[in-house]
């Protein structure tokens, strides 16, 4: 098992050519937020934005669009009908497909909403799509309800579960989990070729394949609701921008820790929120962009 380091981010960082346009940049595909839930969806397309990519897609239910869309002015909003849970459902897909033509990654899950319309759409995107596919949140537990998706998906997959959601989608017991999270993550790695496991903890542990590292920076002001859906928006932006979903999960690992360690520093453990860890994250880019260009 190695540690991840900046050197890794140094090594695998997505390279931004002076004539970039957003068209070069990458395209999300963000399938996030529901009616209670559509925090989530601006914390992780915040997040998103923030870590480069060109641009986002963003389907919702037209129920929160007000809400997001006087939040996030960046992305491009694709509100849908939605069901009577305020959550999306497969009547929502014939305007979600046209879409996936044009994306280089998905994110789906954070504050989805879990039921079987959310199952449904789930099911749908990872039989259709090609590019990698980012599932966390309500994505994995649907997921979990359902395992045997993974089975026939050929695009690669990200899953960002912390210890419950794997529990879920494992079967094994939190207890047993938490005894040998690395070993765990290891195993389910193993047994799903080709698909990328982060599994987020005081210790978060980022595997495929026989490749596992492990992250020791963060800090605990970081357990507060919406640091994952910050964390996913990271993973998929550096994802849409071409690095290789696995380089990709580990280097967003280490890079939202490094945000959530400068957030910590200046509003404290106990003060810092979710949307800290997204105002700390250009300050670590720069840091990237220098070491890159001066290296």
């Amino acid at each position: 098992m190695k540690r991840v380091d900046f050197d890794f981010i140094e090594e695998h960082f997505p390279k931004r050519p002076s004539d970039a346009h957003k068209g070069t940049m990458g395209t999300l595909l963000s399938l996030t937020g529901s009616r209670g839930f559509s925090g989530a969806a601006v914390l992780s397309t915040q997040a998103a934005l923030r870590s480069g990519v060109g641009l986002v897609y963003q389907v919702l239910p037209a129920c929160i669009y007000p809400i997001f869309a006087s939040s996030v002015y960046e992305s491009v909003c694709i509100p849908v009908g939605g069901n009577e849970a305020g959550t999306l459902c497969m009547a929502d897909m014939d305007m979600i497909r046209p879409v996936l033509g044009k994306t280089t990654a998905v994110l789906i899950g954070c504050g989805l909403g879990n039921n079987d319309d959310t199952a449904e759409v789930l099911s749908a995107i990872l039989h259709t799509c090609r590019c990698p596919v980012i599932i966390d949140a309500d994505g994995i537990n649907a997921l979990s309800q359902h395992i045997h998706i993974l089975d026939d998906v050929t695009a690669p997959i990200i899953l960002t579960p912390h210890v419950k959601e794997f529990s879920r989608l494992s079967g094994l017991a939190v207890e047993d989990i938490l005894q040998a999270p690395a070993q765990c993550a290891a195993d389910f790695a193993k047994q799903h070729a080709g698909m990328t496991l982060t599994l987020k903890g005081h210790r978060t542990y980022i595997a495929q394949g026989d490749e596992i590292y492990e992250n020791i920076a963060g800090n605990s002001g970081m357990a507060k609701g919406g640091s994952g859906d910050v964390l996913a928006g990271i993973i998929s932006s550096l994802t849409a921008q071409g690095a290789k979903p696995f380089d990709a999960a580990v280097m967003g690992v280490h890079i939202h820790a490094l945000a959530g360690d400068i957030a910590a520093a200046k509003l404290s453990r106990t003060a810092m929120l979710p949307s800290d860890i997204i105002h700390a994250l250009p300050e670590i880019y720069t840091k990237i962009e220098d070491s890159i260009d001066n290296g």
